[in-house]
């Protein structure tokens, strides 16, 4: 496809107010309001301890973020020009402040406040950009609740970042990142008093019930349908619980309902190692584990959260199924892209799968290392990246320009149910219906106590078609005949065979379980030329 008709396909899934707010900021240019700030607002309650990830500044002025250090010693080393922009956006996060151990390095922490308002002054540059304005604005003031002093610059400065926030709003974007935004606004309308900070909190108020009305689903899944970001909205809101109850002001009944589903989803998207199932950008590190946010949710209060129901969980809304049987966990995405107008983190992996056995992943999606652009992250959201089937060597959805998607697969046909004793999901999508021939991708799963059945159907003319199966590092691939390979790990050895392949082959892959993180492990491939594959995976628990 031309760039032109990439770009056309891309553009008109987008809301009007996208665009408007895009061509908006292009021209608007916001002066720092550099008043006075408000006078500080006096808290009733006790600040809950929240989530507390792995600390990011590990000397006075040496950060490692995304698995890269680097100094922060002068005024230039806020804005190194040759860091990702993801590690330049973490870098002005202030993550550290609640980070695991904080206490210890307040000094260092002191420092490096005073440090960043005398070194970033107001301007275009990345340190203001409204994402990660609203992570510093949360993280000052989470820390000054859990009882630090914010030095006098600070609180003059939040008050700016606060105004100079609420005219640039990610109205272009929204999901998660207009969340975060209004999260900002509602900690600084608590924090500081008087008739400013009233309007900042009405104006978070007012757009936290419409994004959360609209972002999180039925079923308690958030609309970008990636695991990962769902766990940082839930964090979000967690927060703001947080801080109702700790300036004792009421909190709205629906916060407290849309979290408990929020948190029931997310248990049965967590594999049994405790860590999310990788659809879409996903990855360990970045956003807190279903354990620890259900640790802050019962310091809240809240209810200890319903166990992930077994041996089916059909997450409708989402389009995510999860099926168990004897020593086996699976999770099927029979999900959509993500929503029309903000498919930024989705991944062409339509009906994927990952598998555990045994308390341990077996078959893995590759993961998410990098953000931005460049030929690595084109790979990772690629199809034939995931467990799932490549067509024509074609990706089932466009996507491209790193955060972009064209035309992208729809899902059709989806079952989910159990019959004696058997879990079965099947699915259907029409991402190659663009292809000459236009393909329709049907598959379904049938899972047993100790086997999964997999079969591929491809309707339509093709010159081939390829399903991958990409398997966890800790595994040992050994093919075994033409059309059989033995996984072997400490669990055991598991078999996999296929019916219908031309050809079976063992390749090198990377699996991506961190950003800034690439492990060695193996595929396997299996082509097939007839209309369907028939793959079985076998194993014996020890």
């Amino acid at each position: 496809m031309s760039t032109v008709g990439r770009y056309l396909h891309t553009l008109r899934y987008l809301r009007t107010s996208q665009i408007a707010n895009r061509v908006w900021r292009r021209f608007y240019r916001p002066r720092a309001d550099q008043r006075r700030a408000p006078p500080l607002r006096r808290h009733e309650g006790p600040w809950s301890a929240p989530v507390a990830a792995e600390p990011t500044l590990i000397g006075p002025t040496l950060v490692r973020l995304l698995n890269v250090e680097r100094s922060c010693a002068t005024a230039e080393d806020w804005k190194p020009r040759d860091a990702a922009p993801l590690w330049r956006y973490h870098l002005h996060y202030f993550d550290d402040l609640c980070a695991q151990g904080a206490a210890g390095r307040v000094a260092w922490h002191r420092a490096l406040l005073e440090r960043w308002v005398k070194e970033n002054p107001a301007s275009a540059d990345v340190a203001w950009d409204p994402y990660p304005t609203s992570r510093r604005i949360v993280n000052w003031i989470k820390w000054a609740l859990s009882g630090q002093e914010l030095p006098a610059e600070c609180i003059g400065s939040l008050a700016v970042q606060l105004r100079w926030l609420s005219d640039r709003l990610e109205y272009h974007l929204l999901g998660n990142h207009l969340l975060a935004n209004a999260k900002a606004l509602a900690f600084g309308g608590a924090f500081f008093a008087g008739d400013e900070a009233a309007g900042w909190a009405q104006r978070a108020r007012e757009l936290l019930a419409s994004e959360l009305a609209a972002q999180v689903l039925a079923d308690g899944g958030h609309f970008e349908l990636s695991p990962m970001y769902h766990a940082t909205v839930l964090e979000d809101l967690l927060d703001l619980l947080n801080l109702r109850r700790t300036y004792a002001e009421p909190v709205p009944p629906s916060w407290v309902e849309t979290a408990a589903r929020m948190r029931r989803w997310l248990a049965a998207m967590t594999h049994p190692d405790g860590e999310v199932a990788f659809f879409n950008d996903a990855a360990f590190g970045q956003a807190a584990s279903s354990g620890e946010l259900e640790a802050y949710a019962l310091r809240l209060g809240l209810n200890v959260a319903d166990e992930p129901a077994k041996p089916l969980i059909s997450l409708a809304a989402s389009g995510y199924v999860r099926a168990s049987a004897g020593p086996a966990e699976l999770l099927c995405d029979c999900a959509a892209v993500g929503p029309d107008h903000l498919p930024g983190h989705a991944h062409a992996d339509t009906l994927s799968f990952e598998l555990a056995v045994a308390g341990r992943r077996l078959l893995v999606n590759s993961g998410t290392s990098e953000y931005g652009l460049g030929p690595e992250r084109s790979r990772q959201r690629g199809t034939a990246a995931h467990n799932t089937v490549v067509v024509d060597s074609t990706d089932s959805s466009e996507v491209w320009g790193g955060f972009r998607v064209a035309r992208r697969a729809r899902v059709v046909e989806v079952d989910a149910r159990v019959s004696e004793g058997v879990v079965r999901v099947t699915a259907a999508h029409d991402g190659y219906r663009r292809l000459p021939g236009r393909n329709l991708h049907r598959r379904g799963w049938s899972l047993r106590e100790g086997s999964l059945d997999i079969e591929d159907e491809i309707s339509g003319e093709r010159r081939s078609a390829v399903a991958w199966f990409h398997v966890h590092p800790d595994v040992v691939v050994q093919q075994n005949g033409a059309t059989e390979v033995n996984l072997t790990w400490q669990r055991g050895v598991v078999r996999m065979s296929f019916d219908g392949a031309d050809a079976v082959a063992v390749q090198q892959s990377t699996w991506h379980p961190r950003f800034g993180v690439s492990t060695p492990n193996a595929a396997v491939t299996a082509s097939f030329s007839g209309p369907r594959l028939r793959t079985r995976v076998e194993w014996v628990d020890r």
